[in-house]
């Protein structure tokens, strides 16, 4: 069953983790698109070329976007990583996701150094986890209404009382809930009925965060800043710790990943993951704004829809 509240300040003490996204077969994500009325497409094939758009945004910069975003227009972020890439590969349905978010923002910083070597391109990264901890810290104030999907009670109260939060709503959809119509529409309907909203934050794993953020934005009701967040609430709230800094600095996160949860993370670290240098030769990278970019709030304008804008920009040395 699913769960769902305004959440009212009481300190806990945080020892339940969210229950986890239930990984999809490449059919069942079809399905589950499907359903939810998202755009699908046949598997591309393995060994043709992909273009990749991303945002070329840094931590400070998009923190400034996501500020002033505003609550009268919608937009979804995404923040990709290695497994990200491959699925990207692999998954038209899951590319045309990301095709339709509206920012990209890089993710992994060994993904930035394989770039780097790979493409000549320096990237900036923006990681999610890192964004979400700086947007609670010095952005999000206490009376802004907050949407979270996933993630446990015990998570949401700890949220709640560490930053005196008093507009947050909750919703945890049951397990598999993206391939079931009803369960599905019964999210939508719990983000929408809390709109506008500053920053619905989905913690339901990819695809299953991806294909409710853009379901939301094809039905065209929900406003605010919809950001596809993974597992960063676990870090906020201490049910995770990340690595040092140093590893974080030197692009070895997922190894302290990989010694914490092995079971479920060596066959995509050590099998699925090195695939990513033989697709990176096969990937023609588009950068799209830029830190240049309009960051100033628009209480009119739609979300941007100009295409992505090819950017040449070698790898400083």
């Amino acid at each position: 069953m699913s769960r769902e509240h305004a959440v009212q300040v009481e300190p806990v003490d945080v020892s339940l983790a969210p229950a986890a996204a239930m990984p999809l077969t490449p059919h069942a994500r079809d399905r589950a698109l499907s359903a939810a009325g998202c755009p699908t497409a046949t598997r591309a094939p393995d060994t043709g070329r992909m273009e990749w758009t991303l945002d070329d945004y840094d931590l400070d910069v998009f923190t400034d976007v996501a500020a002033g975003f505003g609550q009268s227009r919608y937009a979804y972020v995404v923040t990709p990583n290695v497994d990200h890439l491959i699925r990207l590969h692999d998954d038209m349905p899951f590319r045309a996701l990301y095709a339709e978010a509206g920012f990209v923002l890089l993710d992994s910083r060994f993904l930035a150094r394989l770039l780097r070597l790979a493409k000549g391109v320096d990237l900036p990264v923006c990681a999610g986890s890192d964004l979400v901890a700086r947007l609670f810290s010095t952005v999000i104030r206490p009376d802004d209404r907050l949407v979270l999907i996933g993630g446990s009670d015990a998570q949401v109260r700890a949220l709640t009382a560490r930053y005196g939060l008093t507009g947050l709503a909750h919703h945890d959809p049951p397990m598999g809930f993206i391939q079931d119509p009803d369960a599905v529409e019964a999210c939508l309907h719990f983000i929408e009925s809390h709109s506008p909203f500053r920053f619905c934050l989905l913690a339901i794993g990819a695809p299953q965060q991806e294909i409710i953020a853009n379901h939301l934005q094809r039905r065209g009701r929900a406003r605010g800043l919809a950001l596809c967040i993974g597992a960063s609430v676990n870090f906020i709230t201490g049910v995770q710790k990340r690595a040092p800094q140093w590893m974080q600095r030197n692009g070895v996160e997922w190894i302290y990943r990989l010694l914490q949860e092995p079971g479920r993370l060596a066959r995509r670290y050590l099998v699925r993951g090195p695939r990513v240098f033989g697709l990176l030769p096969r990937t023609d990278i588009v950068l799209r704004r830029g830190a240049a970019a309009d960051i100033a709030p628009d209480a009119h304008a739609p979300a941007d829809s100009t295409g992505p804008v090819p950017v040449s920009r070698p790898a400083q040395h």
